[in-house]
């Protein structure tokens, strides 16, 4: 019965990982789609008001780049970003080494 609890132990330690990976990879990943999502979005707008892809992303790329410098420049802002990202991070880990003192405690 112990090897029953100890496997079920690091199932759920599995599960608890894999949602955190997936987790810290849905963030990071977010944080760099999103201006190229804005670019994409502009030069479509810029469509329908009549210019050409190529023009409009021709505005679009250095509109974004502005918008990614402002953000740069505003204080605290990326490092908060950032930290955010990597308290994800440790509390991920700090729930999967949890599950190592519970699975421990199982096998007695």
């Amino acid at each position: 019965m112990k090897n029953i609890n100890v496997a079920l132990v690091r199932l759920l330690q599995f599960l608890i990982f894999a949602l955190f990976t997936f987790m810290v990879l849905v963030y990071f990943g977010a944080i760099v789609l999103l201006p190229l999502d804005m670019i994409a979005l502009l030069i479509k707008l810029l469509g329908v008001f009549g210019l050409n892809s190529f023009i409009g992303a021709f505005i679009a790329v250095p509109a974004v780049g502005y918008l990614g410098l402002v953000v740069y420049k505003t204080p605290e802002l990326v490092k908060m970003l950032i930290d955010t990202g990597i308290d994800l991070v440790n509390t991920g880990k700090n729930r999967v080494e949890a599950f190592n003192k519970i699975a421990e405690t199982v096998k007695g």
